[in-house]
């Protein structure tokens, strides 16, 4: 199981690296909200808009992060776009204006989030098509140790230390730059001779031409908002069950089933990758909205918290499989000219899965209860894995034909 990642190139354990310490010292735009409301003493309304406003802020910033990984080089927009990030948390530290606070942390959020394609696309550039769901899984596994440690010391920094919040956010992001400028060289995909599969040949024109030609992963994007609004239910939906069914138990609960979910993801995500590496990532996919349907499902049903737990475990095998496999799928089948503007293109499915899920769900449990919820989710959940499991068997036929 571990030695299936022995034998990467170094630029990937560097990645593994670079990803731990940037996630781990991801302190303040999980504190966002008890920042802007217990430290500067916002109003709840004024803090709802200032978060929204950095969801949506961060969808331009990975747009234009991936177009301009693909034109300048993934490594170069990396090392920018994270040290500007850093910079600009720096005097959110010193000020005492709200309104010059915000605007740092928001300008912070843009450029972050104009990383995440050149790290996703440098991975598919590094590693031929049969180790790509090995590079995205040990990045997914980085991700994740370093989000399971960084709120631990955050927490005890906003309470005892706020400014070091944003100070120890800044020097792990230039502790990261500096591991990539130091270890981690330009890919550069589009000097390559030849390409390893059709798919991945250079193309010319805009990217929605570039998408037109490949209705395939249109088709997985549109299905990805699906997988989206069902998975966003677990932090929207879940903590208002757990209220509802525990009473003042509700945030306790819901934090340990967050450290489960942390937990189960650590422990699972290489094992778990090693028995599905054999799959096509279409059919890992329609594993994973199974396991949505029957995880997400089941909550309307339990009353106990062990089988919460039980759910939890599902649900978060099923986000290992999305997380190392779709990915793989859009860097399998994208044009080396535009890997990473169609990574971003992901996650823009990503958000907007999430914000429908959010705000539709919102308004139905206003209506009809959340204990209606996780029918609904469990039979979203069982459409959208029907529909990929087709996508999957649909491809291989147009590869056998």
């Amino acid at each position: 199981m571990i030695s299936d990642y022995r034998g990467l190139p170094k630029n990937i354990y560097i990645i593994f690296v670079v990803q731990i310490i940037n996630r781990f010292g991801d302190f303040v735009f999980p504190f966002l909200t008890l920042y802007l409301t217990s430290k500067l003493n916002l109003s709840f309304a004024t803090t709802g808009v200032i978060v929204m406003v950095a969801s949506l802020i961060s969808i331009p910033g990975s747009l234009l992060g991936g177009k301009f990984a693909d034109k300048l080089g993934k490594r170069k927009v990396y090392i920018v776009a994270q040290s500007i990030a850093g910079i600009l948390l720096i005097p959110c530290a010193f000020l005492n204006t709200p309104s010059f606070i915000v605007i740092g942390i928001l300008l912070a959020t843009f450029f972050n989030a104009a990383v995440r394609p050149s790290i996703s696309s440098i991975i598919a550039d590094i590693l031929p098509p049969n180790k790509r769901q090995l590079g995205y899984s040990l990045n997914y596994l980085g991700i994740n140790i370093g989000v399971a440690l960084g709120p631990i010391v955050a927490g005890f920094l906003f309470n005892h230390s706020l400014p070091s919040l944003f100070i120890g956010d800044a020097l792990t992001s230039f502790i990261a730059v500096s591991l990539v400028i130091m270890h981690v060289t330009e890919v550069n995909p589009i000097s390559s001779e030849v390409a390893i599969a059709e798919e991945e040949n250079d193309e010319s024109g805009n990217v929605l031409k570039v998408l037109l030609r490949r209705p395939r992963i249109i088709i997985l994007l549109l299905i990805y908002i699906i997988y989206s609004f069902v998975y966003i239910q677990h932090r929207f939906s879940l903590p208002i069950m757990l209220d509802n069914r525990f009473l003042v138990q509700g945030p306790e609960k819901f934090g340990l089933l967050m450290s489960i979910n942390a937990l189960t993801v650590i422990i699972l995500t290489m094992w778990i990758t090693n028995i599905t590496k054999r799959f096509k990532s279409l059919t890992n996919m329609g594993i994973a909205g199974v396991l949505y349907a029957i995880g997400f499902g089941m909550i309307g049903e339990i009353n106990t918290f062990s089988l919460y737990i039980v759910s939890t475990i599902l649900w978060t095998i099923g986000e290992i499989l999305m997380a190392t496999n779709f990915g793989v799928y859009i860097a399998n089948n994208s044009p080396r000219n535009y890997r990473a503007r169609l990574s971003a293109i992901g996650n823009l499915t990503n958000s907007l899965g999430g914000a429908l899920g959010t705000s539709l769900m919102g308004v139905y449990i206003g209506f009809m209860g959340i204990n209606a919820v996780w029918f609904v989710t469990f039979l979203i959940s069982c459409i959208s894995a029907i529909l990929m499991f087709s996508l999957s068997i649909l491809t291989s036929r147009e590869y056998q034909s």
